[in-house]
């Protein structure tokens, strides 16, 4: 989340940067504790039943803490509700808070954390170090389990591509992200339709278009400029879709020269084409986002990069009538390895099971319940968000925003990706974001961009003090 906004309540990747650049990560832990087999949990285990699927102990309170930004606490607080119906004995203990991190390292440090917590937000807690750490507990038994809504089907079968594997650190399932974001490009389409434009599906189609908007007195792209990150979208996915999934998983896994691979050279030559031909709205590198999302807002730019979030952060900015939508990044080419519709995409807002609460098995109960369609159903009424529930959006009247994210995510099926080195990395994620930021500027070449990036994940890969992950 933007430290100077409530409307980004996510775990951005500016907010992973601000957090290690801050030094607001959660420092070495003292003692190892496996989730699964520590003995709080079993301790405060009950009898595993068919309607008590996880053994959840009826009259152990229940301590949720939840990051109370732009989508608030409602959602939540309803689902406590439910969880005092299925266990009537027990009494939940709610802190709605925005500093987690502030508030619970220390808890954390002492082994007294609460029972699960929403751990986003710039002043989170560093997931890399609590899961190096053993803090956290192995969310398997509540994957595996009966879905609330369908005992048939496993919890981990109700949610969208790729949100088990966003949560997992060597191997075990450790987060569970309960919103689902998409990243792709923005436009009004009432501006669109008034001037004829059409939204393009390959780069040379985005090229021409830009030059009919340029014409019209409109400037084609602005992007956020304070945070580069936000450009990387568009770049990182174009080479994604050109490279397939080998190149996406070369970068993550600090492989030799994997940001010299040609997609990536030719996203980035995309990018800087935009610069060159004047594309890009003039000061756009000094805009905040907020600065860059009015001017958009205010038809001044044509298009913008940015996540599904934007429609949500808009509100109160945007004037009536403008009905935003997203349209995936452009293919680079007619030989990528991924359709055009293929997303980046990934799941977001973070809930945790800390292996030393009281009631761990409570806390994997309130996620069993959290991500039931229900409970994702009233969070997205409440936020105009999809949830990274499968079928949640169903039966809702949605935004433009949304129903275009819904209709791009269903146009993907099974085509999503994402990168990981932003959560694993973050000074190669903030290497890229200073690179790409002077790519746009025309300050560095498409193949200067490559060599300095490729030389900060080669520090990273050299450095024996960070932990690895593997894909």
């Amino acid at each position: 989340m933007n430290p100077s906004s409530q409307f980004r309540p996510y775990p951005t990747r500016r907010a992973v940067l601000g957090a290690a650049v801050a030094g607001a990560a959660l420092p070495v832990l003292g003692g190892c504790v496996t989730g699964g087999d520590d003995g709080a949990t079993e301790a405060a285990a009950g009898a595993k039943t068919a309607e008590n699927p996880l053994g959840v102990p009826d009259k152990t309170p229940l301590e949720v803490v939840i990051f109370k930004g732009g989508y608030g606490d409602e959602y939540a607080i309803n689902a406590e509700s439910l969880y005092k119906q299925r266990y009537p004995g027990a009494t939940v203990d709610h802190k709605g808070m925005q500093k987690v991190g502030k508030a619970l390292q220390p808890r954390f440090v002492a082994d007294t954390p609460p029972d699960v917590v929403d751990n986003t937000g710039a002043g989170r807690l560093d997931l890399a170090t609590l899961v190096s750490a053993g803090k956290l507990t192995d969310l398997a038994d509540l994957l595996d389990a009966p879905s609330l809504d369908d005992p048939a089907r496993k919890v981990r079968d109700t949610l969208l591509p790729g949100v088990v594997e966003d949560g997992t650190f060597d191997g075990k399932a450790q987060v569970l992200n309960f919103t689902y974001t998409v990243w792709g490009l923005w436009y009004s389409k009432p501006l669109f339709d008034k001037h004829g434009w059409t939204f393009p599906t390959t780069w040379d189609a985005m090229l021409a278009l830009c030059e009919q908007i340029k014409k019209a007195g409109v400037a084609p792209w602005t992007y956020q400029g304070k945070y580069p990150e936000y450009l990387n979208d568009p770049l990182l996915a174009m080479a994604a879709k050109a490279g397939g999934a080998d190149l996406v998983k070369a970068v993550d896994n600090l492989e030799p020269n994997a940001w010299k691979q040609q997609p990536l050279v030719d996203a980035a030559t995309a990018i800087a084409e935009l610069a060159g031909k004047g594309y890009i709205l003039s000061g756009s590198e000094a805009l905040s986002h907020t600065e860059a999302q009015a001017a958009w807002s205010q038809s001044q730019v044509a298009i913008i990069p940015c996540g599904s979030w934007l429609e949500a952060e808009q509100k109160g900015v945007t004037p009536d009538g403008f009905d935003m939508v997203m349209a995936p990044a452009p293919a680079l080419s007619g030989g990528d390895k991924l359709p055009q519709t293929a997303l980046q995409a990934s799941s977001s807002e973070s809930f945790i099971v800390p292996a030393k609460g009281k009631n761990p098995r409570g806390g994997l109960e309130f996620l069993r319940i959290l991500f039931s369609t229900t409970a994702a159903k009233r969070f997205a009424e409440l936020n105009s968000t999809m949830p990274s529930v499968a079928g949640a959006l169903e039966g809702l009247t949605l935004s433009s925003g949304l129903g275009s994210v819904k209709t791009a995510v269903d146009a993907a099926g099974a085509n999503t990706f994402t990168y990981r080195f932003r959560t694993w990395y973050a000074p190669l994620a903030k290497a890229v974001d200073d690179a790409t930021g002077e790519l746009a500027t025309k300050r560095i070449t498409p193949a200067q961009w490559s060599d300095r990036v490729q030389k900060a994940a080669d520090a990273v890969a050299a450095d024996s003090a960070v932990k690895k992950f593997q894909r």
